[in-house]
């Protein structure tokens, strides 16, 4: 409930939000967008992610949640990285009293906030990250419904689980689609040889490997300039081998 007494939004819904959005970044300014709604007594909220072993700020609503992540990103010390890498809650009520993250509560301060509140997400994951929020008010979130920001982040650390597990198997299907793609090209050489040398589909492998080893040579590569000979062309990928007019 809000100052005024008039009562704040609750988490949204799951299902709605991914219906609503296209990607998962437009699905995490979402959700930041939720949690600045549910602390009213917040100006800025923003979704850190740890890529590639950096923290960044990958969605934020409001206007203070940028300057402030960075602040923390430049020091490698803060309530947010705090969050992020321990996996736990961090509260801050007043920036003026505390000292702890080096020089970072002081530059809080100057930029105009006073609170802070970082919740974890998919903690101790290699996606890990941290969902904050920023007042300009001294225990600016006092009475805020932390069990419902609880629940908002969870839907963050699903959120990221379920986009890490997607580009794991997209990039398992290319691989796949690869593979199976110069096993095709393979076999398409190994056919030439075996009509050439009147011999049998290992003797052709065999073939092809000794010629690849002492050409120095990728056996793929190999195999494409003998079907390209033979055929004219390119292999067309997965296709059948069309010869030469």
């Amino acid at each position: 409930m809000t100052d005024d007494g008039a009562l704040t939004p609750g988490p949204p819904d799951l299902v709605s939000l991914l219906l609503d959005t296209d990607t998962l970044d437009d699905f995490l300014r979402a959700l930041a967008r939720s949690a600045l709604l549910m602390s009213p007594g917040a100006d800025g909220c923003g979704v850190t992610l740890e890529r590639q072993g950096r923290p960044l700020t990958v969605a934020s609503a409001g206007v203070s949640a940028p300057p402030l992540d960075e602040a923390q990103y430049g020091q490698d010390d803060g309530p947010c990285l705090e969050a992020l890498r321990e996996g736990h809650e961090v509260s801050v009520g007043d920036m003026r009293e505390e000292n702890r993250w080096n020089g970072y509560p002081a530059f809080a301060v100057a930029s105009g906030t006073l609170s802070s509140l970082s919740l974890p997400i998919a903690a101790h994951s290699h996606t890990a990250g941290a969902l904050n929020l920023y007042s300009p008010k001294e225990n600016g979130f006092t009475g805020v419904d932390l069990t419902a920001l609880r629940a908002l982040a969870a839907q963050v650390t699903g959120a990221v689980a379920l986009a890490q597990r997607l580009a794991d198997t997209r990039t398992f299907t290319e691989d796949l689609e690869a593979a199976l793609q110069s096993r095709a090209v393979i076999d398409q050489a190994a056919g030439i040889v075996m009509q050439q040398r009147r011999c049998t589909s290992e003797e052709a492998l065999r073939i092809l490997r000794t010629a690849s080893q002492h050409r120095n040579v990728k056996l793929r590569d190999l195999c494409t300039q003998l079907v390209s000979s033979v055929s004219g062309g390119p292999p067309p990928e997965g296709g059948r081998l069309r010869p030469r007019p």
